[in-house]
């Protein structure tokens, strides 16, 4: 059975007019429900990461600020979102949510968050309405474990994951791969083991092609035994910041490619949502329902 990683804390209150579209995580569980796409049994409350976990990635000061709401409103301001005990549970919880995913994709090849991808955390700090790196977390957590020995992280959202990218250019057991806005957000990018920038305005031909000749390729290379999919829908032409020309359909048949190459070579996969910031929050929403019908057809569960 496909499981899904999902809390009602995950739609986190924000002041009115403030530019993420928070009403998203409550809007896909409750579509693909209606829809009969999934049953409440696809469904899973993650509980609390432990600080244990946490520190594996991030900073002991860091997170202690996070805690004991201590962050400066300068370091509010680079996060984007106002600090509160219920946001850092919804980090916590979010972060647990991705480990448990990687758990149950090792059952079914596949597990989705609906909330997540937040690679623009580093060690010591957050940006770009990320506060905890919830991938970065798991995968420490996989190789802490011995869960896992390679992992691959496959990094489709438009922007660079640059925290994801800083936390583990020394860890040779994590490869990371971004496919990014070349002219977009964050303007100082960090190093990737591979980066690929995009032009403005690439569409859906050029943006396959260049997955389709990078993907399988990585595979055969690295020889993860478990991937990270951040399954950004902000690269659509209706996005507001994207600047890329991918249509809905390209964005359908990105992810049918990532996950049809990943269960072929047969590496299970932990997925998160990532950005998508188009004015109508309805076309975010169907974006990334797709994401979760696509792994629901390709991987039967």
């Amino acid at each position: 059975m496909l499981k899904i990683a999902y809390d009602p804390i995950y739609a986190h209150p924000l002041p009115e007019g403030h530019r993420f579209p928070m009403l998203k995580y409550e809007l896909i569980p409750a579509q693909l429900l209606h829809e009969g796409s999934i049953t409440a049994d696809n469904i899973f409350s993650p509980g609390i990461c432990p600080d244990e976990i946490i520190l594996l990635t991030h900073e002991k000061e860091y997170l202690e600020k996070i805690h004991n709401q201590t962050l400066s409103a300068k370091e509010q301001r680079h996060i984007g979102f106002p600090q509160s005990p219920a946001l850092t549970l919804r980090e916590l919880m979010i972060a647990q949510g991705t480990i448990d995913c990687c758990n149950y994709a090792f059952q079914n090849g596949v597990a989705l968050n609906v909330a997540g991808g937040t690679h623009h955390a580093f060690a010591n700090r957050g940006e770009g309405f990320c506060m905890l790196n919830d991938m970065a977390i798991a995968a420490n957590y996989l190789l802490h474990k011995n869960i896992a020995r390679q992992i691959l992280i496959i990094d489709l959202d438009v922007h660079q994951g640059n925290g994801t990218a800083s936390l583990f250019e020394q860890e040779k057991r994590v490869f990371t791969f971004s496919m990014h806005g070349e002219h977009n957000y964050p303007f100082h990018k960090e190093k990737s083991d591979l980066d690929i920038p995009l032009k403005d305005g690439i569409a859906d031909k050029e943006y396959l092609d260049l997955l389709k000749a990078t993907l399988p390729k990585l595979l055969q290379e690295v020889q993860p035994d478990f991937a990270f999919y951040l399954s950004g829908v902000d690269i659509l032409n209706t996005d507001r910041y994207g600047k890329l020309n991918v249509s809905p359909q390209g964005c359908i048949q990105r992810d049918e490619f990532a996950f049809t190459t990943l269960q072929q070579h047969g590496v299970p996969c932990a997925v998160a949502m990532g950005g998508g910031y188009s004015a109508d929050v309805k076309i975010i929403t169907e974006a990334h329902c797709n994401t979760f019908r696509v792994a629901q057809d390709i991987y039967g569960v």
